[in-house]
């Protein structure tokens, strides 16, 4: 049966799956998993192992960073406990403001600059991936920090710290996945994205609609309905094993 940590957890992996598709994110993804592995397109193809191993120490580093960020999240949410109501509210808030800067009604400058961490030569091994991951997990540039200031914000109206650590790791995940496919067959990535390229505006526009409904559903406390009305539609031969 749908509950509202479960829609919250659907809400946080497509979250992550949009930041992949983000414009500032999809289109440099050969590059980063040609600067993790210092190979070529050509021995990449060849060594894909290698290239996934390096995708999993990357992952691994941003997803630290994620969940940490999370815990903080989720911290300051249960110091304010008492107030969890206007919290979700002035969360909500905060998450359609998200929204509308996704989907281009607002512009305010200080998400237009570019938070990134540069790093010019990555660190040997497998563990100098991780490092990068970390510093790619430490970026918010103006694509994907809407996504996921809007996931921290969710997270601090969780009830528990773990809630929120799982919150921000589901979204990890589905930012990972689709990495990790891509470092196991990137040439047929580069052929997907030229196909894919002229759709990148909507993934914000998408995003940034999913994000308003969302905040609209925490300021009027009505998050939970989202619940039920999913639960209405699972299948009765499914909902009696749930």
């Amino acid at each position: 049966m749908p509950s509202a940590d479960s829609v919250s957890f659907v809400v946080a992996f497509t979250a992550g799956l949009l930041s992949f598709l983000s414009p500032c994110v999809l289109p440099l993804i050969p590059s980063y998993i040609g600067f993790l592995t210092g190979m070529s397109l050509d021995q990449i193809e060849v060594r894909r192992g290698a290239a996934v191993l390096h995708g999993l120490w990357f992952v691994a580093g941003f997803s630290l960073v994620f969940v940490l960020l999370g815990a903080a999240a989720s911290a300051v949410g249960n110091l304010l406990r008492d107030q969890q109501v206007w919290l979700g509210r002035i969360g909500g808030v905060l998450i359609i403001l998200f929204g509308l800067y996704l989907v281009g009604v607002l512009r305010p400058a200080f998400l237009m600059r570019e938070r990134r961490i540069q790093l010019r030569n990555k660190p040997l091994g497998y563990l100098g991936s991780a490092v990068v991951g970390v510093t790619f997990g430490a970026a918010w540039t103006p694509c994907i920090g809407p996504i996921l200031g809007a996931i921290f914000t969710l997270a601090a109206t969780r009830a528990s710290l773990g809630a929120g650590m799982a919150l921000l790791g589901v979204y990890a995940l589905g930012l990972a996945v689709p990495f990790l496919v891509t470092a196991l067959a990137l040439d047929r990535f580069l052929g997907w994205f030229q196909r894919f390229r002229p759709y990148l505006v909507w993934v914000d526009r998408t995003a940034g609609a999913l994000l308003i409904v969302l905040g609209i559903l925490l300021v009027t406390d009505r998050f939970t309905l989202l619940a039920g009305y999913l639960q209405g539609l699972t299948p009765d031969f499914l909902r009696s094993r749930l």
